[in-house]
C-alpha cells in the first residue's frame, strides 16, 4: 500500500487553476537514496526505449529511459509504496488513479541542452484533462535549470502544432507526423516572447517536487551550471476523464500495440495490469 501524504487543500486548488503546484519536501530521504541506486542500474543497462537525448562537444549528454518500472525494483517500490499515488489522487480531486509510466532524465554536469517548450498530454496515447505528472530531481537544481511551466496554459482551447523531437534527436521513435486534413495552431513561440508569458519555475532541493498538467505548456530544465548534474525521476498518474487514444500523427510514448495485446481499443477507459489503480 502506498503512503498517504495529508496534502494542503490549497495546493490541489492552485493545481486545477495554474496547472502546477510546487510541493516542498514531500519525499524523504529514503526514497531518493532508493530511486538514486535504481538510476544507476538503469544507466548501466538501459531498456529498449532508452536513449541519449543529446551530446554535445564536450561529451556532456542527457540520458532518458522510460517504463523502466517492471524491470528495477526501486522504481516498482517507489511507485508502489511512494506517497505519490496519493499525492495525485488528491490533486486530481479523485479517490482513485492510475499509473501510466515513469520516464528517467539524467544530464551530466554543465549539460545546456534545454527541452523545447512542448505539451505532453498531445503525444499519449491517452486523452483527458485529469492528468497529474510529477517531475522529482534527485539533487538540488538551481530555478535557472528547473523545468518551466506557462500558468494556466493547461486550459488553453488550441490544438497547437507540437513539436517534432525526431528532428532534435535523429531517433526514428520521436518522430511525430502532421495530418493533412486537420489544422493545427502554431505553437507559440515563448521563448521568443517570455515577457508576454506567465512562466513559473523555482529553485529546488531533493525531495521537493512539482506536480504539473499533462496539457500545460513547459520546457527547459537544461543550462546546469558546470560540476552541476541533474537527475530526475518521473512519473505520470491518470484520473477520471482518461480514455484511451490511438493518435495518428504519432505517439510517444507509444503504447497502442501492448494495450490493444491486453484487450484495450480506442475510447475505453484506462485499465488493466500496465496501469494499475490505486484507491483512496
Amino acid at each position: 500500500m502506498p503512503e498517504i501524504y495529508d496534502l494542503p487543500p490549497a495546493f490541489a486548488e492552485t493545481f486545477s487553476q495554474d496547472g502546477v503546484v510546487l510541493l516542498p519536501n514531500a519525499i524523504d530521504q529514503f526514497w531518493i537514496d532508493l530511486l538514486d541506486r535504481g538510476i544507476q542500474k538503469n544507466i548501466n543497462a538501459p531498456t529498449e526505449r532508452g536513449r541519449v537525448w543529446d551530446r554535445d562537444e564536450q561529451g556532456r549528454t542527457c540520458f532518458y529511459d522510460s517504463q523502466a518500472w517492471r524491470e528495477i525494483s526501486e522504481y516498482q517500490d517507489f511507485i508502489e509504496k511512494s506517497p505519490l499515488a496519493s499525492v495525485a489522487a488528491q490533486l486530481l480531486n479523485t479517490k482513485r488513479v492510475n499509473f501510466f509510466f515513469d520516464a528517467v532524465f539524467v544530464r551530466t554536469p554543465g549539460t545546456q541542452f534545454r527541452t523545447p517548450f512542448h505539451q505532453d498530454e498531445p503525444y499519449w496515447s491517452v486523452k483527458g484533462l485529469d492528468t497529474c505528472s510529477i517531475w522529482m530531481p534527485l539533487v538540488s537544481v538551481e530555478k535557472k535549470s528547473a523545468l518551466e511551466f506557462v500558468r494556466g496554459s493547461h486550459r488553453w482551447p488550441q490544438e497547437f502544432r507540437q513539436t517534432n523531437f525526431g528532428d532534435l534527436t535523429s531517433d526514428e521513435r520521436d518522430q511525430r507526423r502532421e495530418l493533412s486534413q486537420k489544422e493545427y495552431e502554431p505553437f507559440p513561440d515563448i521563448e521568443g516572447h517570455r515577457d508576454t508569458y506567465d512562466i513559473l519555475s523555482w529553485d529546488m532541493s531533493a525531495g521537493d517536487c512539482v506536480a504539473f498538467n499533462g496539457r500545460i505548456i513547459h520546457g527547459g530544465s537544461g543550462n546546469l551550471s558546470p560540476g552541476r548534474d541533474l537527475r530526475i525521476f518521473n512519473t505520470q498518474w491518470l484520473g477520471d476523464d482518461i480514455r484511451v487514444c490511438f493518435r495518428e500523427e504519432g505517439m510517444d510514448p507509444d503504447h497502442s500495440f501492448i494495450m490493444r495485446e491486453h484487450g484495450l481499443s480506442d475510447g475505453d477507459q484506462i485499465g488493466t495490469e500496465l496501469y494499475p489503480a490505486f484507491l483512496f
